[in-house]
């Protein structure tokens, strides 16, 4: 927990972050509710998000957002699994509820705003389709006063560079937008990685989307794919028999 804590200093010290968002969903509730009370006493200033990848059931999920009322909270992304089980847990906690995952195209949208579930939808450029889509769906969320924010899928400079133009041009967007960029050692643009300035990263003023495809690079790590192959998203290299389970019942153990 207190390496939990010294790690999320170094970032905001490093790049200006003022918003932490606590992806879990992997140790048990318990201890990743004292984690993430931990990070709001260590930075009560700034805002936070708890991110559990919709892996608790609707009860742990009501018992931790109702836990976590009292904190600089933006909000509670996918606590538990699908519209009906996030609008239970709505009904009992009284923070925002986000999703990336059972949001993510027009027609969910609209069973959303007729019977909601979900308070603040996270656009992304993957998950959306591309730019368009997702500009069209925030014209629809401002329609209906939902709340919108910019979700990351740990993109690359190309794909940011898509999210940066997204964000820049949707005026009911007041929430900081996720990253995972600073995660990476390195990118396959020309330059290399894109900049953090307090907390910021411009959007690309150049032809197109701003950004331009290294080539070398990319056939470096398209050679370290064939050697290494795919990243096991939904998979732990450190529970080599653990599976996802919705909701979830085999906690990793932090004391391991």
């Amino acid at each position: 927990m207190q390496q939990l804590v010294e790690y999320a200093a170094q970032l905001r010290d490093m790049y200006g972050f003022r918003v932490h968002k606590l992806k879990g969903g992997v140790f048990h509730p318990d201890y990743e509710l004292e984690c993430y009370l931990a990070l709001a006493n260590a930075f009560p200033e700034d805002r936070l998000r708890y991110d559990p990848n919709a892996a608790l059931s609707v009860e742990d999920a009501i018992r931790f957002g109702r836990a976590i009322e009292h904190v600089n909270n933006d909000y509670y992304e996918d606590p538990t699994f699908g519209l009906n089980g996030n609008r239970r847990v709505r009904e009992f906690v009284r923070i925002p509820i986000a999703t990336n995952t059972f949001v993510i195209n027009f027609e969910q949208l609209s069973a959303n705003i007729l019977q909601p579930a979900i308070d603040v939808i996270l656009l992304d450029t993957t998950f959306w389709g591309g730019i368009r889509p997702c500009v069209k769906a925030a014209a629809v969320c401002e329609t209906f006063q939902l709340p919108i924010a910019v979700h990351s899928s740990g993109e690359l400079g190309i794909q940011l560079a898509t999210m940066l133009h997204l964000g820049a041009v949707l005026p009911n967007l007041t929430y900081a937008a996720d990253a995972h960029y600073h995660h990476l050692l390195d990118d396959v643009i020309q330059g290399g990685k894109l900049r953090y300035e307090n907390g910021c990263i411009r959007v690309p003023d150049g032809p197109g989307l701003g950004v331009e495809l290294d080539h070398e690079k990319l056939g470096e790590y398209a050679e370290l794919y064939k050697r290494l192959g795919g990243y096991p998203y939904d998979r732990d290299p450190a529970r080599k028999d653990w599976f996802p389970l919705i909701p979830n019942t085999r906690w990793a153990n932090h004391r391991a």
